[in-house]
């Protein structure tokens, strides 16, 4: 439980140089509604395809939030979902979309326009997206539809929502089918 703790407290330390996503969270319509649409795709993407033959690694309990009594421990729920939905889009947006995609086609990655990123940079950044899920195809599917909702808006705060759109989502279908193992 103290990791998305770190890491919105490295977020926040280092908040002021990510400029990108400087004054507010200020995306076109269009673009919001293409990346709730796009998140919400992924996450049925992510329910369709938990499969094994779509998975890698040992199959893991996960994240099992209940007290001693088999009860709900809201407080672990909600730095849980927190973490999940708030706290991992922007770290992982940063780093994929803003960074490494724009980074593989030029080292000055911020002059990179993302509507201008090649095949190589697209493909390989989805890849290594996928590689960090267990559920490597969903993983794969996310960041290919991550890649292009933010070369498609040129708004990293449009990939930042559709992936937190993507992972509420699933973290409230986690709680309500108690699929802990997705945690």
């Amino acid at each position: 439980m103290l990791r998305p703790v770190l890491v919105a407290g490295v977020l926040a330390f280092f908040w002021s140089h990510y400029h990108e996503l400087h004054g507010g969270f200020r995306i076109a319509p269009r673009h919001a509604g293409l990346a709730i649409a796009t998140g919400l795709m992924v996450f049925a993407t992510w329910i369709a395809f938990d499969r094994g033959w779509a998975s890698v690694g040992a199959e893991t309990s996960g994240f099992v939030p209940l007290d001693s009594n088999g009860r709900l421990d809201i407080t672990l729920v909600a730095l849980r979902l927190a973490g999940f939905a708030l706290v991992v889009p922007v770290m992982e947006e940063l780093f994929w979309r803003s960074f490494f995609l724009r980074w593989l086609e030029a080292r000055d990655f911020t002059a990179v326009d993302p509507r201008k990123v090649g095949f190589t940079a697209f493909a390989l950044t989805a890849a290594l997206f996928a590689s960090e899920h267990s559920l490597w195809f969903a993983g794969l599917i996310a960041g290919v539809a991550y890649n292009l909702c933010f070369m498609r808006s040129r708004n990293l705060w449009a990939s930042v929502l559709s992936h937190a759109v993507t992972n509420t989502t699933l973290g409230v279908w986690i709680l309500v089918t108690s699929q802990w193992r997705l945690w």
